[in-house]
């Protein structure tokens, strides 16, 4: 296998742009070209999440492709979620990495800022299962149960992850300020954090990722540069939240973190900086435990303590990550590589503690339904760069995840009637055709099946209250049980 490097970057402001989506694209790449030695392209790979519905735009590797006026090449368009990013960039690897190009141009896009919130929350839930989104369910609801769940496992009261979310989100919007192609660019207090509106309980308007214009691209070479991709790998999950077994956790991050180290010989305590996910706070603490930087249940306390801070020993979206650098989907796995290369280069408006040769992006798809990690290095002058990689059946394969339990299945002639909260949310910002507040929760029936369903009542809602089951046209509605009934039954 051919050692692959990075030879040029390129990327947009995100935010609110008055460009189309192609246009965007066109900026990033003409950025990236001009930052690269290599002036011939083979190839193009485009990342875009569900284009059509968001500005109409189909065949989209080919309109890009029109728009460079680099007609007559390969392209072709990757979707994987909110990582297609990542994923072009993967797809991109090994194609020079097999031989049959050298030169490849990645580029990845988002226009979604000139529809309404509804509308947008509604488009980005296409990416989780069907049955979970007839009930209401958004990716910052999941967002929330996961968090809740965490809470409980985790033994955090609610004023103490509180606390620990509003630290995500003050040092990435601090690291933002830094960061000229950020969204945000100012910091905020612990005030605006506290006053800004609950999205779902207990996730608030900060701890979420903002809606987001922009585009960014990487060309990828076979030609040795200043910096090479010493790792990749990538891992899936369930679907559904319904079909897990773990909600405190993302085995598909950690399956990629794996393969990843394996591949570049590397370990968690020898990663300099990290890029991670964090559409959500409480997925940038999640995520640091998957990728083994700390002990699951630890990750908070890290970033309280100042660790994952710029000074710190383990910087954390120093570019202000998608929270404060923006979130377009189809270009934040490849703004997440610009970045590092950014760091590494010593082009990005950061000082690190310690001088970087080694960082690391998570990206994650869907409710991390498709995850992928890249570990970028700087190559020493004259050094031979050596590809690790042992081959798919000398890596350390983790068990499979799927498929579900049969016990996990509901029969649909075998209807649950009780059951008890795994975990929930209250849903403030719903999707067009629901109305705030809606109470939703993961519950498990009496069989075993895991069930999403809607909340006939907000009050009382807990994890380990016992609830009623009804289900009509399709969808579960709950009660809990109160007091006085469980002491009657």
């Amino acid at each position: 296998m051919l050692p692959v490097y990075i030879a040029g970057c390129g990327m947009t402001e995100f935010g609110r742009r008055r460009e189309g989506l192609v246009e965007l694209m066109r900026e990033a790449a003409a950025r990236a070209l001009r930052d690269s030695p290599v002036a011939e392209i083979d190839a193009i790979y485009v990342a875009a999440m569900n284009p059509e519905e968001f500005t109409g735009d189909g065949n989209l590797a080919s309109g890009v492709l029109d728009a460079l006026g680099l007609t007559g090449l390969p392209a072709l368009r990757v979707e994987t979620a909110s990582s297609s990013g990542a994923a072009a960039f993967h797809a991109a690897f090994e194609a020079i990495a097999s031989g049959h190009y050298r030169h490849v141009l990645v580029i990845g896009g988002k226009k979604m800022t000139h529809l309404s919130t509804s509308a947008t929350t509604k488009i980005l839930a296409e990416v989780i299962d069907a049955e979970e989104r007839r009930c209401g369910a958004t990716m910052p609801a999941l967002a929330a149960m996961m968090t809740e769940k965490y809470r409980r496992k985790y033994r955090l009261t609610a004023a103490r992850l509180e606390k620990l979310l509003c630290a995500v989100a003050m040092k990435n919007h601090l690291n933002g300020a830094r960061n000229p192609y950020a969204q945000f660019r100012q910091p905020i207090s612990r005030e605006q954090y506290l006053a800004s509106k609950f999205v779902a309980t207990p996730l608030r308007l900060y701890d979420c990722a903002p809606i987001t214009d922009g585009a960014a691209a990487l060309i990828l070479t076979a030609e040795a540069t200043d910096l090479w991709v010493s790792g990749i790998g990538q891992g899936t999950a369930p679907l559904s939240m319904r079909e897990r077994a773990e909600f405190t956790s993302f085995p598909a991050t950690q399956i990629a973190a794996r393969r990843a180290y394996a591949m570049a010989g590397a370990r968690p305590e020898s990663i300099d900086f990290a890029e991670v996910h964090d559409a959500f706070t409480a997925f940038e603490i999640i995520g640091t435990e998957d990728l083994g930087f700390f002990s699951p249940g630890e990750g908070g306390d890290a970033i309280e303590h100042g660790r994952t801070a710029v000074d710190g020993t383990l910087p954390i979206n120093a570019s202000g990550g998608l929270k404060a650098r923006g979130h377009p989907v189809g270009a934040s796995g490849i703004a997440q590589i610009v970045e590092t290369a950014r760091l590494l280069r010593g082009s990005a408006d950061v000082e690190l503690k310690r001088e970087p040769r080694r960082g690391l992006s998570q990206s994650t798809g869907g409710l991390a339904a498709n995850n992928f990690v890249t570990i970028v290095e700087r190559r020493r002058d004259g050094t031979r760069v050596k590809n690790l990689w042992p081959g798919p059946l000398a890596v350390s394969q983790p068990a499979p995840i799927g498929p579900v339990p049969l016990e996990n299945v509901i029969n649909e002639e075998e209807e649950e009637e009780e059951g008890k909260i795994e975990t929930f949310t209250i849903l403030h910002v719903t999707p067009d055709g629901f109305l705030p507040p809606l109470g939703l929760a993961l519950i498990r029936g009496r069989r075993g099946s895991m069930i999403m369903g809607q909340a006939e009542h907000i009050d009382s809602l807990a994890i380990g209250k016992t609830v009623y089951l009804r289900k009509t046209a399709g969808i579960y509605t709950f009660t809990v049980k109160s007091n006085l009934q469980s002491v009657r039954a």
